[in-house]
């Protein structure tokens, strides 16, 4: 293996030996930080997903460990999230009752199959698919999918057993049902934990304030001997580490797994990459999408070889970790070391902490991704997006997360091919003194030559707004009542065209034939040109093909000496006349704004 080939599939390998020793001091602050931070995280989101809590452990040591090595942020806190929890708890649920060998199994198995999608994209390039979910429909499912979250965690705080259930509503009424229940100690140290943790949050911003929850909260148990009065906790964890076994399973299991899986690697990676480009740009470095992938796809592998669940990029811990100074993946490499110290040596320390608490460090993590701020911004910058953005919310609150995140999807086509199907348009007049031609509605004082039509059309022109284009050219013609009736099309926004365009404006110039209009054509892109010649239109338009808008609306009042060479003109590179035309030959002059009346 080349010394190229191997610094571009394992970064580390570029970083490590250039490594600045002035950033260790900061590496090793951060990585202790966010350590403090994943030990009780990890086993609060385990807990979320259906699974012991020193499962969220094992999530949280080689899946990071590999991250560090293949990853291409600096930045990037890769662990446990609770979206990708909650995820995995919707698809093994069904399958497989919890606490059981086939449920742990399972969400191996889908830990693997996640790894193994992103390891595919990444290699074959083809990380753009993740383009298909847009910036605001996945605001708005994040958004949903954090109220469930939220509210799944509230029968923990109540001290509460409720029915597992698939759709939110059914949640919501089932913690109603049960809230009779409710267990008054329990409910008293969720509330303080939630209270104990934004407080923290919002003044003391740079100390672990859940591993000071869990701290404070393991002391008041044991010291008033709550567990024998019936509050929850976490109970006995196994201090053993994550041995190697490749997780059991059948095609049935791989087929049930197969949509989480692709859901997962959907949400995780536009999830990771968005946090991740974000600290890139603040430290002014690039991160490649591809390589991201692959580094998340061995995080992934690892995690389902060495019993774990799907893991990815959080927010709020890279936020922590770059504010902890976190230089390199070091500061990885250093978290992944402080959760295998804590589960060889420190687990029976956590036997007595309540579940409350960890529901609490639940909701309080994910009130971040309901961002109120984030939906008035993208609904102040494009109403259009709002309409995916609240389709994907609402979807995803009645339907549940894997048919929300489908529904997204689709919502998220619909609004392309909804803008694509009417794609913005503009009447063009001439401004004055000039050869330039502007959008009317935009410069009113742009003149409009009589018995003239100049339209822009600023997208490609296929299957999705053919018939659009044929409308809109018709009803132009038909508008035309002064001579010369000419319609000048300004194709310096359409960058392609398809079959079906092509279809269309044949059928535009023969009703414009038969209706003794002109259609002219003015700056047209070399791959349109090449289309045009193999539908046979380019010879049908001889003579009416043009350099500039000013050039056609010129050709149109007559005022053109003799046809000009579309090669001199730059309009054809291929021009079959051009060998033809006298050598040092210069194109035919051109009618300036002053010869054109209006």
């Amino acid at each position: 293996m080349t010394t190229s080939l191997l610094q571009r599939i394992a970064p580390i390998t570029v970083w490590a030996p250039r490594y600045d020793r002035r950033d260790l001091r900061s590496d090793l602050g951060a990585g202790l930080t966010i350590g403090a931070m994943l030990v009780p995280q990890g086993m609060a989101y385990a807990l979320l997903a259906g699974l012991p809590p020193e499962v969220g452990l094992y999530a949280s040591i080689v899946p990071v460990l590999l991250y560090a090595i293949f990853g291409t942020s600096r930045q990037l806190a890769v662990g446990p999230v609770a979206i990708v929890s909650l995820v995995t708890a919707s698809a093994l649920a069904p399958l497989f009752e919890q606490g059981t060998s086939g449920y742990l199994s399972a969400a191996a198995m889908l830990a693997l199959m996640v790894g193994l999608i992103h390891l595919v994209l990444g290699v074959g390039r083809l990380g753009f698919v993740v383009n298909f979910l847009s910036h605001s429909v996945l605001v708005g499912f994040t958004a949903a999918a954090a109220i469930i979250i939220g509210f799944s965690q509230v029968k923990h705080l109540l001290g509460v057993s409720t029915a597992r259930t698939e759709v939110f509503y059914e949640t919501v009424l089932e913690v109603i049902r049960a809230a009779d229940g409710t267990h008054a100690i329990t409910l008293t140290i969720g509330l303080t934990s939630v209270v104990l943790l934004l407080a923290l949050k919002r003044w003391l911003k740079q100390i672990p304030s859940a591993l000071i929850l869990v701290v404070v909260s393991i002391v008041v148990v044991k010291a008033f001997d709550l567990e024998g009065r019936g509050v929850r906790t976490v109970g006995e964890i196994p201090n053993t580490l994550p041995a190697f076994a490749l997780p059991d399973f059948g095609i049935g299991t791989i087929r049930s797994l197969a949509v989480p899986a692709l859901v997962i690697t959907l949400v995780g990676f536009m999830e990771s990459v968005a946090v991740g480009k974000v600290y890139a740009r603040r430290h002014r470095y690039e991160i490649d999408a591809n390589q991201e992938l692959v580094g998340l796809g061995f995080a992934n592998v690892g995690a389902g070889l060495f019993g774990g669940y799907p893991v990815t990029g959080g927010f709020s811990r890279t936020a922590v970790n770059d504010a902890a100074g976190a230089r390199t993946p070091l500061a990885s490499i250093v978290t992944a070391i402080l959760v295998l110290i804590t589960l060889l040596f420190l687990t029976p320390l956590f036997t007595s902490l309540p579940q409350a608490a960890l529901a609490a460090i639940i909701i309080v993590a994910v009130t971040n991704l309901v961002d109120v701020k984030e939906m008035r911004h993208i609904a102040r910058v494009k109403r259009s997006d709002v309409i995916g953005m609240s389709v994907a919310f609402v979807g995803t609150l009645v339907l549940g997360i894997e048919l929300g995140i489908l529904v997204a999807v689709v919502a998220s086509m619909l609004v392309v091919f909804a803008r694509m199907s009417k794609p913005h348009t503009a009447t063009l007049g001439r401004i004055p003194d000039s050869t330039n031609y502007r959008n009317v509605e935009r410069f009113p004082e742009a003149i409009v030559q009589p018995g003239i039509r100049i339209i822009r059309i600023d997208a490609a022109l296929s299957f999705v707004n053919a018939q659009h284009f044929k409308r809109l050219c018709l009803t132009a013609a038909a508008d035309l009542t002064d001579e010369p009736r000419a319609l000048v099309l300004d194709c310096s926004g359409i960058n392609d065209i398809d079959a079906t365009g092509a279809d269309a404006l044949a059928e535009v110039i023969t009703e414009f034939e038969e209706l003794g209009a002109m259609l002219l054509l003015a700056d047209v892109k070399g791959p349109v040109r090449d289309v045009l010649r193999r539908a046979g239109l380019w010879s049908r338009l001889d003579g009416r093909i043009h350099a500039t808008a000013h050039q056609a609306v010129a050709a149109a009042c007559g005022l053109h000496a003799a046809p000009c060479s579309l090669r001199t003109a730059g309009v054809d590179e291929r021009d079959p006349h051009w060998a033809e035309a006298p050598p040092g030959s210069a194109p035919n002059p051109i009618a300036g704004p002053e010869h054109l009346h209006v």
